[in-house]
C-alpha cells in the first residue's frame, strides 16, 4: 500500500457554460482554492446580460469572440461562504454584489479617475482575453475580496441582483451632468433603459420621458417614475419632445438617430446603448448644427456605492424591472425569455 496522502479532487458545483453559438450546457466545474485574498461566496442570483444572450446566440460579444468553453455571467449577488484569509474582505455570512471589473496594467492612456476605459480592464464572463475570464453563474465562486460589496441587511439580495447593471445606469447619467430640473428623454427602456429612468427619477430631472418598441417596456418604465412614453415608431413625438438631455440606451443606429432627433438645440446626448462595430448610418449633420454635445458612457467605475445606500435609502425604485426569475436548471429557457423584449424586463438565474 502506498504511504504517500491522497489527494482529494476539487469540489464540483453546477454553472451555466457557453461553448460556442447556440451551445450552452450546464455543468459541473470545480472550485478553485482560494488564495489568501479571495474569498468563497455562494450565489443566489444571476441577472442575464445582453453580453450572455450574444455568447448564446452567435459565440461572440462584439469582437470578444469563445475559443474556448466559458462561464457566463457578470450581474451577481450571494453570500460569502468562506472569507478571505488574510481578512481583507468580508466575513462569513456577508450578504454581498460583485463589482465585475479587475483593473490591470494598460500601456495605452487613460484618465486616472476613469479605470473603466482602460484597456487593461477584464471583466467576469468575457472572452475578449485567452484564456477567458470566467463568470459567475455557478452555484459558488471564488474571487477576490476586493471585488466584494457588502449589501445592508434590508436589501433583499434578489433586488441587489440588479446593481451591477443600475450601476451602469447611474454611470450614465452621471455622464449626462447634472440633471436636476432638466427634461430627460431615455430612447430604449429594456432593462438598462428602466434602470436609467429609474435613477433620472431618483436624481430629481424634472420629467423622464421613455422610448421603446414595445409595451412591456413602456409599462415597467411608467412604473418606475416615467412621466410619459412613446412608441418609438411615432418620429414626429419622439421629435416633439426637445429633451435637455437624451440617454440612448437601445444600442441601435435608429435608437440614435432618435435620440439626436429628440434633443433640444445645445442638448447632450449620452450614448450606453453599444452600437454593433464598424460605420453606422446617425444624421451627424443634425448633431453639429445644434451644437448637441455626443458623449459615451461605459460599464462603471466605483458608482455601485452610491446605488446600494440609494436602494438602502428607498430614493431608487427599480423592483418592477425584474419580470422572471428560473433556476439554474432551466438556463436555456430563461436565455430564450432573455432575449424576447416584448414580453420579458430582466431576467434572473436562481442558484
Amino acid at each position: 500500500m502506498s504511504s504517500e496522502p491522497a489527494t482529494l479532487a476539487p469540489a464540483q458545483v453546477p454553472a451555466l457554460l457557453a461553448y460556442s453559438a447556440g451551445d450552452v450546457r450546464v455543468e459541473n466545474i470545480p472550485v478553485p482554492n482560494a488564495a489568501d485574498d479571495q474569498a468563497v461566496v455562494r450565489v443566489a442570483y444571476g441577472g442575464i446580460c445582453g453580453s450572455d444572450l450574444h455568447y448564446w446566440k452567435h459565440g461572440a460579444a462584439g469582437q470578444s469572440i469563445l475559443r474556448e468553453p466559458m462561464v457566463l455571467g457578470h450581474e451577481i449577488v450571494g453570500v460569502v461562504q468562506t472569507a478571505a484569509a488574510d481578512g481583507s474582505g468580508p466575513p462569513a455570512g456577508t450578504p454581498v454584489a460583485v463589482h465585475p471589473a479587475r483593473y490591470g496594467h494598460s500601456p495605452e492612456r487613460f484618465p486616472n479617475e476613469r479605470p473603466n476605459i482602460s484597456a487593461g480592464v477584464s471583466y467576469l464572463g468575457s472572452a475578449a482575453r485567452l484564456p477567458h475570464t470566467a463568470g459567475g453563474f455557478a452555484e459558488r465562486i471564488v474571487l477576490p475580496a476586493r471585488m466584494l460589496r457588502e449589501l445592508p441587511a434590508q436589501l433583499s439580495l434578489r433586488t441587489a441582483a440588479l446593481l451591477e447593471p443600475a450601476s451602469v445606469a447611474w454611470h450614465a447619467v452621471s455622464r449626462a451632468g447634472d440633471i436636476a430640473g432638466k427634461r430627460v428623454l431615455v430612447v430604449g427602456a429594456g432593462p438598462i433603459g428602466a434602470l436609467i429612468v429609474a435613477t433620472a427619477v431618483a436624481r430629481r430631472a424634472a420629467e423622464v420621458i421613455a422610448v421603446d418598441l414595445h409595451e412591456l417596456p413602456l409599462r415597467i418604465a411608467r412604473e418606475v417614475g416615467a412621466a410619459r412614453t412613446i412608441i418609438a415608431t411615432d418620429a414626429a413625438a419622439v421629435q416633439a419632445v426637445d429633451a435637455d438631455v437624451v440617454i440612448e440606451s437601445s444600442g441601435s443606429h435608429r435608437g440614435l438617430a432618435s435620440a439626436i432627433a429628440g434633443a433640444t438645440r445645445g442638448g447632450r446626448v449620452v450614448m450606453v446603448g453599444l452600437l454593433p462595430d464598424g460605420d453606422q448610418p446617425v444624421p451627424i449633420a443634425t448633431a453639429i448644427t445644434r451644437e448637441l454635445d455626443l458623449v459615451g458612457s461605459f460599464r462603471f467605475h466605483d458608482e455601485m456605492g452610491e446605488v446600494i445606500a440609494a436602494l438602502a435609502a428607498g430614493t431608487l425604485s427599480i423592483d418592477p424591472i425584474v419580470t422572471h426569475e428560473f433556476p439554474l436548471d432551466a438556463a436555456l429557457t430563461a436565455l430564450e425569455t432573455a432575449a424576447d423584449a416584448s414580453s420579458s424586463g430582466k431576467v434572473l438565474l436562481r442558484f
